[in-house]
């Protein structure tokens, strides 16, 4: 009774946190129903998180952005350019694998500080300054298209990341051992991760939750995160974009909050005049910020270009509003301040559980568009209602 009471007030309490996940289990629960459990099979599932990747890893960075009170409206051509450069680099020009993703890679750095330059020292509004560099972005896509109209990619090192599994070293009834091992790991670092937390907040007099809502927190999502495992081994084991897409969530999340850049970015999103005034560098923050987003953008095309398998003339279209709804359904607070990667990774999931689960119904593209635009009002929504409470 005492642990229901406490399990009563840490929802209410954490609502935002929680909401996410309480949304995801909703979803998947009635499309398990709705498709006589072919939703969670195990070839779904993989290729529901594989088609989360890209987006997925454009939320973290959105995140970043909207937490600092800016928006980022280049992002999505932005991936499609740098994925047909990096198409164009393969192909054309012979460049291998190697030596072309770290290329990529900062040729979006470059791409995040020059819409960083624009915001942070020429003081051009964020989606101003975003919006023309998505147009420039898009022009830039077609004049590398233009001639093929699609770059064919036949680089198989390249098109595994998109497409490939780790190796499986052996099976254990049908089962990916490799995969089996990185999920009890994963675990592991879980759990190892929440005593650590745990601790720390007991030596400054935090306030915790008893231990036994603590054991049940550990084994639930323990529990779940084996379960994923289990059927994603049942398949063809873990993909390399679900294992880029868990390294970007491990990197960010321990950005975010274990560094005190991570600190000083949800300072300059509380109240960016208290945080120049405290002695943080807002200017700097928002070149980091900026430069993270391009990072994140170029990984993104380099991931559904690989996907593909070739590079398009319409590549990017409308990532960047997926990638803001995922933010948004993931926890992130129009007001800036508030917002955590890991749940934005969770918002990308619910969005793509959302469009699997319709397709597996054969609901029309119509409705499908409606129906996501009602989640992501729903979500703001929800976040305005929280900070009415709140306040």
């Amino acid at each position: 009774m005492k642990l229901m009471h406490e399990a009563k007030n840490m929802l209410k309490t954490n609502i935002r946190e929680y909401g996410m996940y309480i949304a995801l289990f909703i979803i998947m629960l009635t499309f398990t129903i709705l498709t006589d459990g072919l939703f969670l099979s195990s070839r779904n599932i993989s290729n529901l998180l594989d088609a989360t990747g890209y987006i997925a890893v454009l939320a973290v960075g959105m995140t970043l952005v909207i937490v600092i009170r800016h928006i980022d409206l280049s992002v999505g051509f932005a991936a499609g350019f740098m994925g047909a450069i990096a198409a164009t680099l393969l192909t054309q020009l012979g460049v291998p694998v190697i030596i072309t993703i770290p290329v990529i890679l900062v040729l979006g750095i470059v791409v995040g500080f020059f819409n960083g330059y624009l915001v942070a020292s020429i003081g051009i509004p964020s989606f101003v300054a975003s919006l023309a560099a998505m147009l420039i972005f898009r022009g830039a896509l077609l004049r590398v298209t233009e001639k093929s109209g699609t770059i064919i990619i036949k680089d198989e090192t390249f098109n595994a990341i998109g497409n490939g599994y780790i190796p499986a070293i052996m099976k254990i009834m049908h089962l990916n051992l490799l995969s089996l091992i990185i999920g009890a790991i994963i675990i592991v670092l879980y759990i190892v991760s929440e005593f650590s937390k745990r601790k720390n907040k007991q030596k400054y007099n935090f306030e915790v939750m008893s231990k036994g809502m603590f054991a049940i927190k550990l084994v639930f999502i323990s529990a779940i995160i084996a379960y994923i495992t289990y059927i994603l081994a049942g398949y063809k084991g873990f993909s390399w974009t679900v294992i880029i897409m868990l390294i970007v969530a491990v990197i960010y999340h321990f950005l975010t909050s274990s560094t005190v850049i991570g600190r000083h970015i949800y300072a300059v999103g509380s109240n960016p005049e208290a945080a120049h005034l405290s002695g943080i560098n807002v200017k700097k923050i928002t070149y980091f910020v900026f430069g993270s987003m391009g990072l994140l953008s170029a990984l993104s095309g380099i991931l559904f270009t690989a996907r593909l398998q070739s590079a398009t003339t319409t590549a990017g279209t409308l990532f960047e509003l997926d990638a803001i709804a995922a933010a948004y359904v993931g926890g992130v607070s129009a007001a800036g301040g508030v917002g955590k990667v890991t749940g934005s990774i969770i918002g990308a999931i619910v969005m793509a559980s959302l469009i699997s689960g319709m397709n597996l119904l054969g609901v029309g593209i119509s409705y499908q568009y409606m129906i996501r635009g009602g989640v992501l009002a729903a979500a703001v929504i929800f976040d305005i209602m929280t900070r009415r409470k709140r306040a």
